[in-house]
């Protein structure tokens, strides 16, 4: 939607630049994802460098010679900081922004300490498995998710991420409740595609929307010749575009699918009233095509 929204070509234009854009934003989901775990790894070590801090000081509190060492011991933060495939990961997508922008870490790291989540963690010495497990979900929920400062630094880091935030907290959260002592590596580093067909989709929606768009524009114009073109969101344009796409060119996708994403996705980024424009359009077109018996549709499509 952003990519052909911004596409200022034709049909006969060429887009590769367009759909490198796309597949690099598709990848930039997983530095997020890997930027995101590792901050609250570097959390855990910037405690760990001020426990150390504070017993190398000359009048040292009882408390700073003794420390609570709980959350720097904590099992979870310690399996992500040394899980090779994390790590090989993170060197790989070349994701050191906390090397960088340190003071991010200081910023959430405060915010952990002076909560009421930390200091209930940490009136004790020891814990189980499950109990800092359940510590980093909420640490990760309350205090990293929400933070506002953050969510600024992520949205001048990349243009993308905003809109990838969502999804990406939603599949850290789900990874970390699942977290046991004995997960494989490869448990912290899920794949970015669940197959290949998920990657052939998008690239192939892309050029098809772009590819058709004479065709399929045509297609909405004819169904809006009473709304006046001015009044129109021009999102609104490319999401009944892509729709009309998938209706038309993707047999395998079952239209009630089709419609009812579209409509979130219009709920979501364009005016209070899309979502209802656009059904209105969408159904008179697949209405038409039932009727006329050209819903070209098989296998998984037809549902």
């Amino acid at each position: 939607m952003q990519v052909l929204y911004a596409f200022n070509g034709s049909e006969s234009d060429d887009f590769t630049k367009d759909q490198k854009f796309l597949l690099n934003s598709i990848d930039n989901m997983y530095s997020l994802y890997i930027l995101l775990l590792s901050l609250m790894v570097e959390v855990r070590e910037k405690a760990e460098l001020q426990i150390d801090k504070d017993q190398k000081k000359h009048f040292a509190s009882d408390e700073e010679k003794s420390p609570n060492r709980k959350f720097i011991n904590n099992e979870v933060l310690l399996s992500i900081a040394n899980n090779p495939a994390f790590l090989l990961k993170q060197d790989d997508l070349n994701v050191n922004n906390w090397k960088l922008d340190g003071e991010y870490v200081d910023i959430i790291y405060k915010e952990l300490v002076s909560s009421s989540l930390y200091k209930e963690y940490i009136s004790t010495k020891t814990s189980t498995f499950k109990e800092d497990r359940n510590f980093i979900v909420d640490f990760f929920k309350e205090i990293v998710a929400p933070n506002d400062k953050l969510y600024n630094y992520l949205e001048d880091k990349n243009l993308t991420w905003l809109d990838d935030l969502p999804i990406v907290n939603t599949t850290i959260l789900k990874i970390l409740k699942k977290t046991k002592q004995d997960s494989p590596d490869v448990h912290l580093t899920p794949k970015l595609y669940k197959d290949t067909e998920d990657k052939e989709y998008a690239i192939n929606l892309f050029k098809k929307s772009l590819l058709n768009q004479g065709e399929l524009k045509s297609v909405i114009g004819s169904k809006t010749k009473n709304w006046d073109a001015d009044r129109i969101a021009s999102l609104d344009t490319v999401l009944l575009t892509m729709a009309l796409c998938e209706i038309e060119k993707f047999p395998s996708i079952p239209t009630k699918v089709t419609i009812n994403e579209y409509l979130e996705i219009a709920k979501e980024y364009s005016t209070p009233k899309s979502s209802i424009f656009i059904n209105g359009i969408l159904d008179k077109i697949v209405k038409e095509h039932q009727a006329a018996g050209t819903l070209n549709k098989i296998g998984r499509g037809l549902m």
